[in-house]
Formats: structure tokens, sequence, C-alpha cells
């Protein structure tokens, strides 16, 4: 029962930094908050075993978007028509930080939780691969492959507002 009652500590404790987490990798606060619930109940399960509850929170986390996003990708099926086109944005466009977040979004989806992880909360190389399940040198090599994608859909949208 003492276990259970620390998970309670921890949840309230710790659910707030968890869910900006989980919206910086789903960039949805309605999905954010599912990906957290479904991590919160897996480690409920989990809990006598583990050791560092948040370090293993973060990784259910990570992982269960991963697996989301894989099966959004398969269930997505082509349309025939396509959607109507939104109207003209007259305000001069989105913000630098929502040009960010859109070039984030088309990170894929390892790369996206490698730059919310090291960049979003500055979590150390050695921490985001041990979160991840690999080795630093391929956080390292994520990093850098997700930046190079980055400064080139910088260079893009600069062309396009020219």
């Amino acid at each position: 029962m003492a276990d259970r009652a620390l998970y309670q500590d921890f949840v309230v404790t710790r659910s707030d930094r968890l869910l900006r987490t989980a919206y910086l990798l789903t960039r949805d606060w309605a999905l954010a908050e599912d990906l957290l619930q479904e991590s919160l109940t897996k480690a409920w399960f989990a809990w006598p075993r583990v050791e560092e509850p948040e370090s293993y929170v973060r990784r259910v986390l990570v992982t269960t978007y991963t697996s989301w996003w894989r099966r959004k990708w398969r269930a997505e099926l082509p349309a025939g028509e396509l959607p109507d086109t939104p109207a003209h944005d007259t305000t001069g466009g989105p913000g630098e930080r929502d040009t960010l977040w859109e070039a984030v979004g088309r990170l894929p989806a390892r790369q996206r939780a490698v730059v919310v992880l090291r960049f979003y909360e500055d979590l150390p190389v050695a921490e985001v691969a041990r979160l991840l399940g690999c080795e630093p040198g391929t956080v390292k090599s994520q990093t850098a492959k997700a930046l190079a994608k980055l400064r080139v859909d910088d260079l893009i949208v600069e062309e396009l507002h020219r």
C-alpha cells in the first residue's frame, strides 16, 4: 500500500511537467493528456518494480508516443479529393515559435523525441539515450540530423517569405 501512496504523490507532483513533455511530443493538448494517462496507467501496473519513477514514465511516454505515431502512419489512407483550402492568412503568417513547431512537427518521431528531450526538457545526452533505449552516439546523430532538417526547413521558409 505504501507503494501506491508513493505513486499518487508522484502523479500529483510530476503530472504537470510530464504533460508538458507529452504536449511537446504530440503538439496537441488532448492527445498529450491521453498519452500521459496511458503512460501513467502503464506505470501503475509496473510501479512496485520501478526504481526511478520519472525516468521510467518519460521512457513510457516516448515509446507510447512512437507506437502511436507508427500506428497512425500505417492507418492513413489517400483521399480522392483534397479538403477545402483555408482562407488566406492576412495577419502576416505564423510567428517564429509557430513556424519552429511546424518544422519540429515534420521531423520523424524519434528525432522529435530527441529534440524535445534534449532542448526542451534540457536532459543530457546520456539520460536521453537511456530513456530511448539507445546509445549516446545514436542520440547525437539523431540530434544532428534533426537540427540539419530544421536548418533546411528554416532556409526554405526564408525563401518563401522573400
